[in-house]
């Protein structure tokens, strides 16, 4: 895995949004297809890198007919096919047209519609108060700006909306060795070491829970719940990044659930 290292910050947009569309066409679309058609086979959710099921998480509203729900960053949009078959309408946005042409595949495959857009989350098509339910597991919520894309939403939904994301946890930022991989001890300062990062060709977000919460706050958010993921024991495997013995012991990814205000 390639380190993750502190940017200098450069907040334009000709900064990290090429550079993730380019990884995510070039590099990462090649093997998405057999892993989208295992999550598109799923007959319950199952969330993050330990596959943990919604049963133990309840991540999604009990009733989700009918509502307006925009996945953020939706790679291969199996969260949308999990939406779509709850009763929900889905929206699916991702900035990879590799990445939604499986998408596309696996509709056509497994017989299920609904809108998929090309477009960056951070700046979203679609008008003010569209959605009742934002959701993003690892797609806006890591490779986005947090300052951008969760105004963002708060703008997509509908007073009293919810967001609900996935994202790496601070500590597994803090804990990641130049080499990528988490290890036992601390490898890079709270203060200054977390925030935008620099990964190999690729940009991601892991902001401290205290700044998290304000941008949550300063959107309009209330924050309901922090979930940190714990992995199963046994796992079903270790990852170059993380194993599952260090996730048993500090948790590195965690849920976030929002209300928006109003």
């Amino acid at each position: 895995m390639p380190p993750m290292t502190p940017s200098d910050g450069n907040d334009g947009r000709t900064d990290h949004t090429p550079l993730n569309r380019r990884y995510w066409d070039e590099e990462a679309a090649a093997s998405h297809g057999p892993l989208a058609r295992a999550h598109w086979s799923r007959t319950e959710p199952a969330w993050g890198l330990w596959s943990t099921p919604e049963s133990e998480l309840s991540l999604l509203p009990g009733d989700l007919a009918g509502k307006r729900v925009i996945e953020l960053g939706c790679g291969t949009a199996y969260v949308s096919a999990w939406l779509a078959r709850a009763g929900a309408r889905p929206v699916g946005v991702d900035l990879s047209e590799r990445q939604l042409a499986t998408a596309r595949a696996m509709q056509e495959e497994f017989g299920l519609d609904f809108p998929l857009l090309l477009a960056d989350a951070e700046r979203v098509p679609c008008a003010d108060g569209s959605f009742d339910l934002a959701v993003s597991e690892y797609g806006a919520s890591l490779w986005c700006d947090p300052r951008r894309w969760i105004p963002e939403a708060a703008r997509l939904l509908a007073p009293g909306g919810r967001l609900v994301f996935m994202r790496y946890s601070p500590l597994f930022a803090l804990c990641a060795s130049p080499e990528g991989q988490a290890t036992a001890a601390l490898r890079r300062p709270h203060f200054g070491g977390l925030g935008r990062l620099a990964r190999g060709e690729r940009v991601e977000f892991v902001l401290p829970h205290g700044e998290m919460i304000r941008v949550l706050r300063d959107a309009g958010f209330t924050v309901e719940d922090l979930v940190e993921i714990r992995a199963p024991h046994p796992a079903h495997r270790d990852y170059p990044e993380v194993s599952a013995a260090w996730a048993r012991d500090w948790p590195c990814e965690e849920v976030w659930k929002a209300r928006l205000d109003g």
